[in-house]
């Protein structure tokens, strides 16, 4: 029986398949391929030195600018710098500016062509989490728009977000944490929200976390007095290159004193990762 329906499948798949006939008058299957010009190669000629190279990572965290001077200036041979950027790549300044000041430290011109090949990709943006927590049972902030400045050369990127409408949905990354002691119980809502943030420019950036009651704020320059005092300031290195570009805003709200069903912003923390 099974014979039967395998010859009865193949008999099907046969006459599906495109049939001609030869000279001879034989049936031929017609391959789909075209019937113009052909060409041949034969691989054996291919060169078996032109296959890529295959490098050995190392689990050590990359050479820097700095460290790939101070070992030229140590004494190591080119060859050795080769190799160990081969196999723990660089975080380095793989631009003109940067091999030219690398040259003039007088690193080897067959390292600066390494350190252009395996350079990690230069930074385009940083990861930004953020994390607010609302301690007590509240409605409402008193200050309802949270604000992040950062300076990015000649430009000020601004990040907000409108408590009130965060705080009438749910997030699918939010958490209520009941941090209870032996006299007081108290809930801490916790709501998490991350993103990505473009900088154009490398080096020192001032950030300013603030919470205002306006919600049209492009400017740190636009805060009241009142606000700017509450504000609070930071500044990060943002490097060139970097195995990863995460940084980490905190911001706590506390239940009013008085108006127990209001939130008053309570400050922040901003903190970053780079390696």
């Amino acid at each position: 029986m099974i014979a039967q329906v395998l010859a009865a499948a193949l008999t099907l798949a046969a006459s599906q398949a495109p049939v001609s006939f030869s000279s001879s008058g034989g049936p031929q299957v017609a391959l789909p391929f075209p019937t113009g010009t052909t060409q041949t190669y034969n691989i054996i000629q291919w060169d078996p030195n032109q296959l890529p190279r295959i490098y050995e990572r190392s689990d050590q965290l990359p050479l820097t600018d700095e460290e790939l001077t101070k070992l030229s200036q140590a004494g190591f041979e080119p060859a050795q710098l080769v190799k160990m950027i081969e196999e723990r790549r660089c975080a380095c300044d793989a631009s003109a500016d940067g091999l030219i000041k690398l040259k003039k430290a007088g690193v080897d011109k067959t390292v600066l062509a390494a350190v252009s090949r395996h350079g990690i990709a230069p930074n385009r943006e940083l990861d930004l989490l953020v994390t607010m927590d609302f301690t007590g049972e509240s409605r409402v902030a008193r200050e309802a728009f949270l604000y992040f400045f950062v300076d990015d050369g000649d430009l000020t990127r601004v990040f907000s977000a409108n408590i009130t409408d965060l705080l009438q949905r749910r997030n699918r990354h939010e958490t209520t944490v009941d941090r209870s002691d032996i006299l007081v119980a108290r809930t801490v809502r916790r709501v998490q929200l991350s993103g990505r943030v473009p900088l154009k420019t490398y080096g020192k950036h001032n950030v300013l976390v603030v919470a205002s009651a306006s919600p049209t704020l492009t400017h740190p320059s636009q805060l009241t007095p009142q606000e700017r005092a509450k504000s609070q300031s930071y500044t990060f290195d943002y490097p060139r290159a970097s195995l990863m570009s995460l940084c980490r805003l905190t911001a706590g709200y506390r239940r009013d004193a008085v108006l127990n069903y209001k939130w008053n912003f309570e400050g922040s923390r901003f903190e970053c990762e780079w390696n």
